[in-house]
């Protein structure tokens, strides 16, 4: 059946009051940095993929979009990043990747590992 899925407000840090009818299909793809903490939705996954990203990178990121999108100033991104984001990545995100099937780098294309997510999502099919 068709659930309503809520929508994030990166400005705010909270849901919205929207919602986004999602329909039911026969491959359904989860994305979030928490979602393999909760042990009841991570047993209901065929395979679980960890895209690692290096510190850099993130920190870089972050700075970049928060900056421009957001309307954040630099030093606001990095006070944030060090007394919040990096140490709480550390403490629930890190950890999480002993539940993947997969650990794919997201620094360059990989292709042994697009693969293996082709072939498990064709055998669903």
């Amino acid at each position: 059946e068709a659930i309503e899925q809520p929508v994030y407000s990166f400005i705010t840090h909270n849901r919205t009051k929207d919602t986004l009818i999602t329909h039911p299909r026969k491959v359904v793809i989860v994305e979030g940095i928490l979602i393999f903490n909760n042990t009841e939705l991570r047993d209901l996954f065929d395979i679980k993929i960890f895209v690692h990203a290096d510190t850099d990178e993130r920190l870089i990121r972050r700075i970049k979009r928060d900056i421009e999108e957001r309307g954040r100033d630099v030093s606001e991104v990095i006070t944030r990043y060090q007394t919040t984001l990096k140490p709480m990545h550390q403490q629930f995100i890190e950890p999480t990747k002993n539940y993947a099937d997969i650990i794919i780098p997201n620094d360059r294309y990989n292709t042994v590992a697009v693969d293996i997510v082709r072939t498990v999502i064709s055998h669903k099919l």
